[in-house]
């Protein structure tokens, strides 16, 4: 079993490596004190407490972030986490098929979507509902995935947004792919150029298609960010379970940077997303970012995180909210009073109760749905097909489409 004090060292081969061995409930706290902060090479602007840390580095890139900005981020981060709760009450009666919860993840999604440019391109997993919020993209179009209605109806192209990958790891490639081709095309080398993101979680960086991604990405130096959401459960399984150096560190066998960011902490994840966006907009390659965080909530509806971690776990988390280090900073600092916080969460539960009317009230799709678009052209074998479907429905007594 690795000791905990390896996971914050930040070289390769300065602690035990990791094994197989199942941790014992006594070293899975002792890992999770020694790494809550994410250890020495976290790069943090605001504390859990609230409070303001200078960055030589990264205060650049967050110089536009005035008290009014900050309230748009706070507020972002609560409609975002209440459309998440609303959502998760709906699964559970039995108004969406299945739901994959956000909780605790609003700063690193929040801060990393607002930091990409309307040319930008972003590739998400499934998680990535408060990245689409700050892409334009209608939170409603989100929600008909999970009633099981559609595949997802919204612009990609407008909104720079790439439809939920389910499969894991696959949207790492199709990134790259797009990535390179922003290369190829002579996007990329000065301020104005384009980049792209995708996201993925720790359990994701043991799947092959993550690692061609990084070969591609590094030999074409493609404008690519490859943003990993940390939140220390790859489902049942713990990250140390998964790697033996800190995720961010892998980069470098890679050929390219590699930063951990507190992913709890929505200014941090803002100033170095832009930070690697730049770096990728210029022409110097990829970046990949860890974004150190936690999952507060089930891996999705399906889920029973009780199984395999400890209350404890959870409970060191809740100090580390992401919305409420805003809230403190914003309050200490004379940036919103109590009027303004109220103001946001009534805002959240009006947007929650359209999301509950939106859902409790979407048609069922007509039976046919399923066929279309399949295809830019018509397919003689894809009508066949729809019109057995249609004869095999009708020759229930009574059916309705």
């Amino acid at each position: 079993m690795s000791s905990p004090e390896q996971w914050t060292h930040p070289e390769p081969g300065a602690g035990p490596a990791a094994t197989a061995a199942a941790p014992t409930p006594e070293q899975v706290i002792a890992g999770l004190r020694t790494t809550s902060e994410g250890g020495a090479e976290l790069t943090q602007l605001l504390t859990p407490e609230g409070e303001r840390i200078p960055s030589a580095q990264f205060d650049p890139y967050v110089s536009d972030v005035d008290h009014e900005a900050l309230r748009g981020l706070y507020r972002d981060m609560v409609l975002v986490r209440r459309a998440d709760r609303e959502s998760n009450a709906m699964q559970r009666q039995g108004q969406l098929g299945i739901w994959v919860p956000l909780l605790g993840q609003e700063a690193a999604q929040i801060g990393s979507g607002r930091a990409l440019k309307p040319t930008d391109m972003a590739f998400p997993s499934y998680r990535e509902h408060g990245v689409a919020y700050t892409r334009g993209v209608d939170f409603r179009e989100l929600l008909g995935i999970f009633r099981c209605t559609d595949h997802g109806g919204w612009d990609f192209k407008r909104h720079g947004f790439h439809p939920y990958t389910i499969v894991i790891g696959n949207q790492v490639l199709n990134a790259t792919g797009y990535a390179m081709g922003q290369k190829f095309e002579g996007k990329v080398g000065d301020d104005d150029g384009e980049a792209t993101i995708t996201y993925f979680g720790d359990g994701a960086t043991s799947q092959g298609d993550v690692h061609e991604g990084f070969v591609w990405a590094a030999v074409y130096d493609a404008p690519l960010v490859f943003f990993c959401q940390n939140n220390q459960w790859a489902i049942s399984e713990p990250t140390e379970r998964q790697s033996r150096l800190p995720l961010y560190q892998r980069a470098r066998g890679y050929g390219f940077p590699g930063i951990r960011v507190d992913g709890n902490d929505v200014l941090a994840c803002l100033a170095v997303t832009r930070w690697a966006l730049e770096q990728c907009r210029h022409g110097n390659g990829p970046v990949l970012i860890e974004a150190f965080t936690y999952r507060m909530d089930a891996h999705t509806t399906t889920d029973d995180p009780t199984r395999y971690r400890l209350s404890d776990e959870l409970e060191e988390w809740k100090l580390k909210d992401p919305i409420e280090r805003v809230r403190a900073h914003l309050a200490r600092g004379g940036g919103a009073d109590q009027a303004f916080f109220d103001q946001v969460q009534a805002e959240a539960d009006q947007f929650a109760a359209e999301l509950r009317d939106h859902v409790f009230n979407m048609p069922d799709p007509p039976p046919d749905r399923i066929f279309s678009n399949v295809y830019a052209e018509p397919s003689p074998v894809l009508e066949a097909q729809r019109r057995e479907y249609l004869a095999y429905l009708d020759g229930f007594a009574g059916s309705e489409h």
